[in-house]
């Protein structure tokens, strides 16, 4: 049987991160689009240990999502990977400690975030907005050898 050229297809190549990231890539914007929420973090994780939640008598992570990434179904509170931009609100809101266990990767850095209580929420989010305001004030006041050379020495009078 005589094949085509249009017949030969590289699968390999059709099955490439780099294809599969950038069509999931676009598919999360178009999904995010309507929310109005900016996607921030690269990558994440995100988990629900349901042998400790008590998703059943209180529901509030499901409320507190900005992307309803989170639902109620099956008996439990389930995530859309697709949805979720890790913003760690649901983390943030949650009475149970070890409940949710979230895990994400800054665009402007390559560290990796992981945290599964509220104060650690409070504390990275203490620490990220501390560095950005060491980063202003740093642009914004002259280094002591530029101060020096903008403002040279003045003669005293005697």
């Amino acid at each position: 049987m005589p094949q085509n050229k249009e017949d030969n297809v590289d699968i390999f190549g059709l099955l490439s991160e780099d294809t599969i990231n950038s069509e999931k890539k676009k598919n999360r914007e178009l999904l995010l689009a309507p929310t109005g929420v900016k996607d921030v973090f690269q990558e994440g994780s995100i988990s629900i240990n349901s042998y400790t939640c008590i998703g059943v008598q209180c529901k509030v992570c499901i409320k507190v999502c900005p992307t309803n990434a989170l639902y109620w179904g099956s008996g439990k509170i389930e995530i859309l990977e697709d949805l979720c931009v890790y913003c760690g609100a649901c983390v943030l809101i949650c009475q149970v400690d070890y409940c949710i266990k979230l895990e994400r990767k800054r665009d402007s850095d390559s560290k990796i975030e992981k945290f599964s209580k509220p104060i650690d929420v409070i504390l990275l989010q203490k620490k990220v907005n501390t560095n950005k305001r060491v980063q202003r004030v740093r642009s914004v006041v002259l280094k002591p050898q530029d101060y020096y050379v903008q403002y040279p020495k003045t003669k005293q009078k005697k």
